[in-house]
């Protein structure tokens, strides 16, 4: 059965039905379509164009399709265009001839707009509570190891030293802004569009605000042929997706790192990693693997929809069917991605004297010492200068920060003075570093607070 068809004389090559069909993936909408359409239903009603009698009958048919749906094989060797014509025949075997009107002044645009809407919906929702979990989960890993003493990096190289905490609240800020990112993309998809039309408008006197609260939306659309045409909602939604992966990725990739042979800083538990079918010592870090990798899918999602609607002309295309996959794909990804981020980080162990140990034996107290003579008086550029040059000094020798006294510091230089041999210590010069923001044990305390307060803040909203 088409949903359109009386202004040809043949039906479409077969072909172009297998070309055109989108019943396999636009299946994933047929919760959104019955939920939907039985709010148009009710509109229909209060419109005058059902009666009660047949608005009763129609909701409760399409009751009966969603609990039908519950089954995996509902579908099944099913032919149709689509699912919103599946669901249609669904209803016509069901109440006959009175399905016919469920489209009274609906055009298969706005349904589908209002479809792929309450499924992103319902994902962006899932997905913000997964990014509280992962929060969380960071907090936890955070609080088992309060003073561990770790070496910042820029290019791969020691820097600074900074605690654990600090470098596990970074990546709790990224995701705080993910979740922002997508509480924002979540308002732009809460809008409702039924009552546009194909796109000029619908000719029947819906109360689109009342269809709106039915559906539990905020909002309505302000234009017809915007509804046609839009699908920045969805973008929105795949670049809020993408830069979750993104710093998914890189958490990963960190970790991948600091749980290597060459690094030891952490193990990642046995539930997290597998094997080698060939060597037998191997524990390799897969699950952080996948989700750098599946990072790459998403990006091509995000890139596929924004090339298919660069230039399309205004308003509604069938290029835009294309919009399904890539939501549908990154949907799962990013999803299944927190979740196995978040298991991740409940399995870590941190051995705290790894990295204490690298800090210790490399100069990521050069900064604390330079800073320490600008203090003193000395101006920064000449500070640096010396603080070089000691570093310079320590390497042609083979000396460790720790292997320098007071006595020899001061002799090293007349700028320095024996007391200064206390910033040796990373743990030291971290206690400078107080500004809120920083990684002195003092700031750290307090953003870790803070950020649990967040924390606390985004769950409620999402309640």
């Amino acid at each position: 059965m088409k949903l359109w068809g009386g202004r040809f004389e043949t039906g479409p090559s077969e072909v172009f039905e297998q070309f055109s069909g989108s019943l396999d993936f636009d299946s994933k909408l047929i919760f959104a379509d019955v939920q939907g359409s039985q709010a148009f239903a009710r509109a229909l009603e209060r419109a005058g164009i059902l009666s009660a009698t047949e608005c009763y009958q129609i909701v409760a048919a399409f009751d009966e399709i969603a609990h039908e749906a519950l089954s995996p094989a509902y579908l099944r060797g099913a032919d149709d265009e689509d699912v919103h014509t599946f669901v249609i025949r669904q209803l016509g075997e069901k109440v006959g001839g009175l399905a016919g009107k469920i489209h009274t002044g609906r055009s298969r645009n706005e349904q589908v707009s209002l479809d792929t809407r309450l499924y992103l919906r319902a994902s962006a929702e899932t997905i913000l509570d997964q990014l509280t979990q992962l929060m969380a989960a960071l907090l936890s890993l955070a609080a088992k190891y309060p003073q561990a003493v770790i070496p910042g990096y820029t290019h791969l190289r020691r820097a600074q030293a900074v605690l654990w905490p600090h470098y596990l609240l970074a990546y709790f800020e990224m995701l705080a802004r993910d979740f922002e990112r997508m509480e924002q993309t979540c308002a732009r998809i809460n809008v409702m569009p039924l009552g546009s039309g194909a796109l000029a408008g619908s000719g029947f006197p819906f109360d689109r605000s009342a269809i709106a609260a039915d559906l539990s939306f905020p909002s309505i659309t302000r234009n017809s042929m915007d509804v046609s045409a839009d699908r920045d909602f969805a973008l929105d939604f795949l670049y809020s997706s993408s830069m979750i992966m993104l710093h998914l990725s890189r958490l990963a990739e960190d970790w991948i790192l600091y749980s290597s042979e060459e690094f030891e800083w952490l193990s990642l538990g046995d539930g997290v990693t597998s094997g080698s079918s060939l060597m037998p010592q191997k524990k390799n870090p897969d699950s952080l693997e996948l989700i750098r990798g599946k990072s790459g899918r998403v990006f091509g999602d995000l890139t596929s929809l924004f090339v298919t609607m660069k230039g399309l002309p205004m308003t509604y295309n069938r290029d835009m069917q294309e919009d399904k996959e890539p939501l549908f794909d990154a949907f799962h990804q990013t999803s299944g991605s927190l979740a196995m981020a978040k298991v991740v980080a409940d399995s870590v162990v941190l051995n705290p004297a790894k990295p204490a140990a690298a800090t210790e034996k490399s100069w990521v107290v050069a900064t604390d010492l330079a800073e320490e003579l600008s203090r003193s008086g000395v101006p920064f550029h000449r500070a640096h200068q010396l603080v070089g040059q000691l570093v310079l000094e320590s390497v042609k020798s083979g000396k460790t920060p720790n292997e320098w006294t007071g006595e020899s510091l001061a002799a090293f230089a007349p700028e320095f003075q024996p007391d200064m041999a206390r910033l040796f210590n990373p743990i030291e010069g971290m206690k400078s570093r107080s500004l809120p923001g920083g990684t002195a044990p003092e700031a750290v305390a307090n953003a870790l607070s803070e950020a649990k307060t967040r924390l606390e803040a985004m769950r409620q909203r999402i309640d």
